[in-house]
């Protein structure tokens, strides 16, 4: 079974951070620049929590806040749900769904190692898919 550790060495484990007191707006502008769509909320090495688009979305656009002077501790999303190198794709998929989550911080030994966003998972399960297919239809017609 596919691990997040097989993800990460595959995609690698660039990490995007930004602190808990820098403004919102900051945040929207490092997502923008990286075309991504959250960012791990970090105090020196500690995980302290998330913030997305979404949380941009609905924390700030939708109840009339300041991008400039809301900072990011007030919308991140906390605590943040995490797994381990070890853990199975299919245990990310699940928790992706049943949480409504769309990225994992992987966590190793207390220490933010990379992430994986619910579009690595997808890309992994149909790149496993094909090659299941391929060695069936080998096998059917051989």
């Amino acid at each position: 079974m596919l691990q997040v550790k097989h993800l990460l060495a595959e995609k690698g484990n660039a990490i995007y951070t930004i602190g808990p007191d820098e403004p919102v707006l900051a945040a929207i502008h490092a997502m923008a620049d990286r075309y991504i769509g959250a960012l791990l909320v970090m105090r020196g090495d500690e995980l302290v929590g998330m913030v997305s688009e979404r949380d941009y979305a609905r924390k700030v656009i939708l109840k009339g806040r300041s991008s400039r002077e809301t900072p990011v501790r007030d919308i991140m999303t906390a605590p943040v749900l995490t797994v381990g190198p070890d853990d199975t794709v299919d245990t990310c998929m699940r928790l992706c769904t049943d949480r409504r989550v769309r990225h994992l911080p992987v966590v190793a030994q207390g220490k933010v190692v990379g992430v994986v966003s619910i579009g690595d998972l997808v890309k992994a399960v149909i790149d496993e898919q094909s090659v299941q297919i391929e060695q069936l239809q080998r096998y059917i017609a051989g």
